[in-house]
């Protein structure tokens, strides 16, 4: 499935070492006003080189737009928007042509399809996530129509945690340092700690954090499409994914109910609110209206710049060696893709609900 969403709907198109890449938008309502540059400040955030402890390659990642907006607004028809491959090094991958590396997708594609593109993986790379950001960008344009704003940060990196919820932190602060965590003296440390292990020639996991603020109240679908049940979803889509949690995730399981329940009142407006908010936002699988908030958690970079043991297409034992640029921590540029793929969902949920109320 290289297509997400049912009625806000993105098909994604492209190979990490291919021509370019890119994405069609489908169901984005017509009149948005949107612009080039906001597109483009989402890219630049997730774009490689953009520091000493993110992947060296050098893409502009300039996007264009071929078709659905015209004039600075969308048309309501399919939105198709391209970025071209400008510093791709095959030969960089060509010593690996028909070896699996280590925790990459080499192996299973080959399985699965009886051919693979070894060039950085293909469809595989994450570079493929360079078109999701991009359409999250008219995604989140299209949610501040309702209020709705999306943000992301970088929580742990390795052992090195973030013990400060998102409510004590002044997420305004995220983009001011390369890490993308609000919290200047903890974002030192994780800087320090990821060029040393770049240094080592080595790679380290995180969590990026995900909030939601301003939610109306009453998106996501009872049963099989429950709002949680498609934002995991769509974080485990992200390359390198390992976990998801919302609201009090496996924390909640030391409560009892009669501390985790989140209890309803009423503000000086009329408004129901809960005293806490253990749900994360959602009850039922529809939102409630309180701030959504959620944990995503990445592996470390499987290429290291290290011989590693592996096997062949011909299941013979090889030594692959770690070569090109390569991330030694993903987590940095992992925030504006987290951010896109919360922005799809949200989108495709509250344009469902529009439909229904027709």
């Amino acid at each position: 499935m290289n297509t997400y969403g049912k009625i806000f709907r993105i098909t994604t198109f492209g190979e990490s070492h291919g021509a370019g890449i890119g994405v069609i938008i489908d169901g984005c309502p017509a009149g948005l006003p949107i612009t080039i540059e906001e597109i483009q400040k989402d890219l630049d955030r997730r774009k490689p080189g953009q520091s000493k402890i993110t992947t060296q390659r050098q893409e502009a990642d300039q996007v264009q737009i071929l078709s659905g907006i015209f004039e600075g607004k969308t048309q309501g028809t399919p939105i198709m928007l391209l970025i071209m491959n400008e510093d791709q090094r095959s030969k960089d991958y060509s010593h690996i042509a028909d070896k699996f590396r280590p925790s990459h997708a080499d192996y299973t594609y080959f399985a699965k399809y009886g051919t693979r593109d070894y060039r950085g993986g293909g469809r595989s790379s994450a570079r493929e996530t360079a078109a999701r950001v991009a359409a999250g960008a008219i995604a989140k344009k299209l949610l501040a129509t309702i209020g709705v704003e999306v943000y992301a940060y970088v929580s742990q990196v390795g052992q090195l945690k973030l013990t400060k919820s998102y409510q004590e932190l002044d997420l305004s602060n995220i983009e001011n340092n390369i890490l993308r965590c609000p919290d200047a003296q903890m974002a030192e440390q994780m800087i320090a700690y990821i060029d040393e292990v770049r240094k080592n020639r080595d790679t380290v996991g995180g969590v990026v954090t995900g909030v939601v603020k301003n939610t109306p109240v009453g998106l996501g679908e009872p049963v099989f499409d429950k709002l949680h049940a498609e934002l995991g979803k769509a974080m485990l889509s992200i390359n390198a994914v390992k976990g998801f949690e919302y609201g009090s995730g496996f924390e909640g399981v030391e409560l009892l109910g009669s501390a985790h329940n989140d209890l309803f009142v009423k503000d000086e407006n009329g408004q129901i609110h809960t005293t806490s908010n253990h749900s994360g936002g959602i009850q039922g699988g529809i939102s409630n209206g309180e701030d959504i908030y959620f944990k995503v958690a990445f592996k470390p970079v499987a290429t290291i710049m290290q011989d590693q043991e592996s096997l062949n297409e011909k299941g013979e034992t090889v030594t692959v060696t770690g070569k090109g640029r390569h991330d030694p921590c993903v987590v940095p540029r992992a925030v504006p893709i987290v951010e896109a793929m919360t922005a799809l969902v949200l989108a495709d949920f509250y344009l469902r609900n529009k439909v229904v109320k027709m």
